[in-house]
Protein backbone atom coordinates (compact mmCIF):
# COMPACT_ATOMS: atom_id res chain seq x y z
CA UNK A 1 0.00 0.00 0.00
CA UNK A 2 1.27 3.67 -0.79
CA UNK A 3 0.60 6.58 1.60
CA UNK A 4 1.35 9.79 1.96
CA UNK A 5 3.91 10.51 4.49
CA UNK A 6 1.97 12.83 6.14
CA UNK A 7 -0.79 10.49 7.47
CA UNK A 8 1.80 7.56 8.20
CA UNK A 9 3.36 6.74 11.71
CA UNK A 10 6.76 5.21 12.31
CA UNK A 11 7.47 2.36 14.30
CA UNK A 12 10.65 2.17 15.84
CA UNK A 13 12.43 -0.98 15.45
CA UNK A 14 12.35 -2.04 19.35
CA UNK A 15 8.15 -1.58 19.79
CA UNK A 16 6.86 -4.92 18.05
CA UNK A 17 3.94 -4.12 15.86
CA UNK A 18 1.84 -6.45 17.82
CA UNK A 19 1.83 -4.48 20.78
CA UNK A 20 2.18 -1.07 18.66
CA UNK A 21 -1.23 -1.82 17.41
CA UNK A 22 -3.18 -0.86 20.42
CA UNK A 23 -0.90 1.96 21.17
CA UNK A 24 -2.26 3.76 18.30
CA UNK A 25 -5.72 3.45 20.03
CA UNK A 26 -6.06 3.31 23.15
CA UNK A 27 -2.44 4.24 23.74
CA UNK A 28 -2.77 7.66 22.09
CA UNK A 29 -6.49 8.46 23.80
CA UNK A 30 -4.63 8.04 27.10
CA UNK A 31 -1.47 9.68 26.43
CA UNK A 32 -3.27 12.98 24.62
CA UNK A 33 -5.08 14.05 27.86
CA UNK A 34 -1.95 13.26 30.46
CA UNK A 35 0.02 15.67 27.99
CA UNK A 36 -3.01 18.46 26.88
CA UNK A 37 -4.13 18.48 31.09
CA UNK A 38 -0.22 19.21 31.91
CA UNK A 39 -0.38 15.63 33.99
CA UNK A 40 2.79 14.48 32.78
CA UNK A 41 4.96 15.96 35.47
CA UNK A 42 7.06 14.24 37.29
CA UNK A 43 6.07 14.04 40.94
CA UNK A 44 2.46 14.53 40.49
CA UNK A 45 -0.15 12.49 41.59
CA UNK A 46 -2.46 10.91 38.88
CA UNK A 47 -5.25 8.86 39.35
CA UNK A 48 -6.22 6.21 36.92
CA UNK A 49 -10.14 5.21 37.38
CA UNK A 50 -10.86 1.57 35.44
CA UNK A 51 -8.38 -1.11 34.88
CA UNK A 52 -9.27 -1.91 31.33
CA UNK A 53 -7.75 -1.40 27.57
CA UNK A 54 -7.11 1.76 28.49
CA UNK A 55 -6.69 2.18 31.91
CA UNK A 56 -3.77 0.14 32.04
CA UNK A 57 -2.27 1.80 29.13
CA UNK A 58 -2.72 4.99 31.09
CA UNK A 59 -1.21 3.68 34.25
CA UNK A 60 1.99 2.61 32.40
CA UNK A 61 2.38 6.32 30.47
CA UNK A 62 1.90 7.93 34.01
CA UNK A 63 4.36 5.74 35.44
CA UNK A 64 6.60 6.32 32.72
CA UNK A 65 6.17 10.47 33.16
CA UNK A 66 7.65 10.38 36.61
CA UNK A 67 4.10 10.51 38.29
CA UNK A 68 2.46 8.71 41.60
CA UNK A 69 -0.58 6.50 40.53
CA UNK A 70 -3.08 5.42 41.88
CA UNK A 71 -5.64 3.01 40.65
CA UNK A 72 -9.59 3.12 41.56
CA UNK A 73 -11.49 0.17 40.60
CA UNK A 74 -14.73 -1.18 41.74
CA UNK A 75 -13.29 -4.77 41.73
CA UNK A 76 -10.75 -5.40 45.22
CA UNK A 77 -10.17 -8.29 43.03
CA UNK A 78 -7.98 -6.03 41.11
CA UNK A 79 -5.51 -5.04 43.30
CA UNK A 80 -2.58 -7.31 43.05
CA UNK A 81 -2.88 -6.90 39.01
CA UNK A 82 -2.77 -3.15 39.43
CA UNK A 83 0.05 -2.54 41.98
CA UNK A 84 2.18 -5.97 41.01
CA UNK A 85 1.82 -5.95 37.61
CA UNK A 86 1.22 -2.42 36.24
CA UNK A 87 3.27 -1.16 38.52
CA UNK A 88 0.85 1.36 40.53
CA UNK A 89 1.55 2.82 43.58
CA UNK A 90 -1.49 2.47 45.52
CA UNK A 91 -5.38 1.15 44.87
CA UNK A 92 -8.18 1.93 46.02
CA UNK A 93 -11.96 0.11 45.74
CA UNK A 94 -14.55 2.75 44.75
CA UNK A 95 -17.18 1.51 46.86
CA UNK A 96 -14.91 1.69 50.25
CA UNK A 97 -15.87 5.58 51.48
CA UNK A 98 -13.22 4.77 54.10
CA UNK A 99 -10.70 4.34 51.70
CA UNK A 100 -11.81 7.51 49.28
CA UNK A 101 -12.05 9.55 52.12
CA UNK A 102 -8.47 8.64 53.31
CA UNK A 103 -7.14 9.94 49.63
CA UNK A 104 -9.22 13.10 49.84
CA UNK A 105 -7.94 16.47 48.43
CA UNK A 106 -4.55 15.00 47.42
CA UNK A 107 -4.61 13.96 43.68
CA UNK A 108 -3.45 16.53 41.08
CA UNK A 109 -5.60 15.08 38.25
CA UNK A 110 -7.81 12.10 37.46
CA UNK A 111 -7.97 9.99 34.27
CA UNK A 112 -11.34 8.44 34.27
CA UNK A 113 -11.36 5.55 31.60
CA UNK A 114 -14.33 4.13 32.93
CA UNK A 115 -17.69 4.07 30.32
CA UNK A 116 -20.59 2.71 32.40
CA UNK A 117 -22.35 5.35 34.80
CA UNK A 118 -20.54 6.15 38.10
CA UNK A 119 -20.98 9.30 40.43
CA UNK A 120 -18.22 11.93 40.05
CA UNK A 121 -19.04 13.90 43.01
CA UNK A 122 -16.93 11.39 44.92
CA UNK A 123 -13.63 11.50 42.21
CA UNK A 124 -14.17 15.73 42.64
CA UNK A 125 -13.44 15.38 46.16
CA UNK A 126 -9.88 13.25 45.77
CA UNK A 127 -8.41 16.16 43.77
CA UNK A 128 -6.48 18.81 45.20
CA UNK A 129 -7.21 22.41 44.50
CA UNK A 130 -6.53 23.56 40.98
CA UNK A 131 -7.51 19.43 40.20
CA UNK A 132 -8.28 18.43 37.05
CA UNK A 133 -10.62 15.81 36.05
CA UNK A 134 -10.81 14.09 32.47
CA UNK A 135 -12.85 12.06 31.26
CA UNK A 136 -11.74 9.51 27.82
CA UNK A 137 -14.63 6.82 28.73
CA UNK A 138 -17.33 7.51 26.58
CA UNK A 139 -20.92 7.00 27.94
CA UNK A 140 -24.44 6.55 26.18
CA UNK A 141 -25.88 8.79 28.70
CA UNK A 142 -25.47 12.07 31.01
CA UNK A 143 -23.06 12.08 34.05
CA UNK A 144 -24.46 14.13 36.87
CA UNK A 145 -22.10 17.18 37.23
CA UNK A 146 -22.24 18.63 40.68
CA UNK A 147 -20.86 22.05 40.65
CA UNK A 148 -20.10 22.89 44.22
CA UNK A 149 -16.85 21.12 44.36
CA UNK A 150 -16.18 22.71 41.48
CA UNK A 151 -16.09 26.57 42.73
CA UNK A 152 -14.52 25.71 46.20
CA UNK A 153 -11.71 24.10 44.25
CA UNK A 154 -11.20 25.81 41.14
CA UNK A 155 -11.49 22.57 39.81
CA UNK A 156 -11.73 21.18 36.22
CA UNK A 157 -13.66 19.07 34.48
CA UNK A 158 -12.54 18.02 30.77
CA UNK A 159 -12.46 15.35 28.41
CA UNK A 160 -10.33 14.16 25.54
CA UNK A 161 -10.52 11.52 22.88
CA UNK A 162 -7.89 10.95 20.43
CA UNK A 163 -4.80 12.90 19.34
CA UNK A 164 -3.75 14.39 15.91
CA UNK A 165 -0.69 12.58 13.53
CA UNK A 166 1.99 14.28 15.27
CA UNK A 167 1.06 13.55 18.87
CA UNK A 168 0.77 9.83 17.87
CA UNK A 169 4.23 9.69 16.61
CA UNK A 170 4.84 11.61 20.03
CA UNK A 171 3.24 8.68 21.69
CA UNK A 172 5.02 5.78 19.68
CA UNK A 173 8.87 7.09 20.56
CA UNK A 174 7.88 8.11 24.11
CA UNK A 175 6.15 4.25 24.41
CA UNK A 176 9.36 3.09 22.56
CA UNK A 177 12.00 5.13 24.51
CA UNK A 178 10.55 3.96 27.58
CA UNK A 179 9.23 0.36 27.46
CA UNK A 180 5.86 1.18 27.64
CA UNK A 181 3.56 -1.88 25.96
CA UNK A 182 -0.15 -2.73 26.71
CA UNK A 183 -0.40 -5.95 27.61
CA UNK A 184 -2.49 -8.17 24.86
CA UNK A 185 -3.14 -11.34 23.09
CA UNK A 186 -2.24 -12.11 19.84
CA UNK A 187 -4.91 -14.62 18.24
CA UNK A 188 -5.56 -15.83 14.41
CA UNK A 189 -8.18 -14.90 11.96
CA UNK A 190 -10.20 -17.95 12.67
CA UNK A 191 -10.12 -17.26 16.67
CA UNK A 192 -12.27 -14.05 16.14
CA UNK A 193 -16.01 -15.14 16.87
CA UNK A 194 -14.49 -17.11 20.11
CA UNK A 195 -12.71 -13.65 21.11
CA UNK A 196 -16.04 -11.74 20.23
CA UNK A 197 -17.78 -14.18 22.55
CA UNK A 198 -15.05 -13.25 25.01
CA UNK A 199 -15.13 -9.58 24.77
CA UNK A 200 -18.96 -10.06 25.71
CA UNK A 201 -17.82 -11.51 28.68
CA UNK A 202 -14.66 -8.99 29.75
CA UNK A 203 -12.20 -12.18 29.04
CA UNK A 204 -9.28 -10.32 28.13
CA UNK A 205 -6.18 -8.38 29.21
CA UNK A 206 -6.39 -6.15 28.13
CA UNK A 207 -6.38 -6.07 23.88
CA UNK A 208 -6.93 -8.98 21.46
CA UNK A 209 -4.63 -8.35 18.45
CA UNK A 210 -5.42 -10.05 15.49
CA UNK A 211 -2.56 -11.32 13.41
CA UNK A 212 -4.06 -11.35 9.70
CA UNK A 213 -1.05 -12.42 7.79
CA UNK A 214 -0.42 -15.18 10.63
CA UNK A 215 3.35 -14.07 10.91
CA UNK A 216 3.30 -13.69 14.60
CA UNK A 217 2.85 -16.45 17.38
CA UNK A 218 -0.38 -16.51 18.48
CA UNK A 219 -1.00 -16.37 22.73
CA UNK A 220 -4.27 -18.09 22.02
CA UNK A 221 -4.72 -21.92 20.24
Amino acid sequence: MVADEHFVVRIPDNLPLDVAAPLLCAGITVYSPLRYYGLDKPGLHVVVVGLGGLGHVAVKFAKAMGSKVTVISTSPSKKKEALENLGADSFLVSRDQDQLQGASGTLDGIIDTVSAQHPLFPLLGLLKFHGKLVLVGALEKPLELPVFPLLQGRKVVGGSMTGGLKETQEMIDFAAKHNVKPDIEVIAMEYVNTAMERLLKADVKYRFVIDIGNKLKATTS
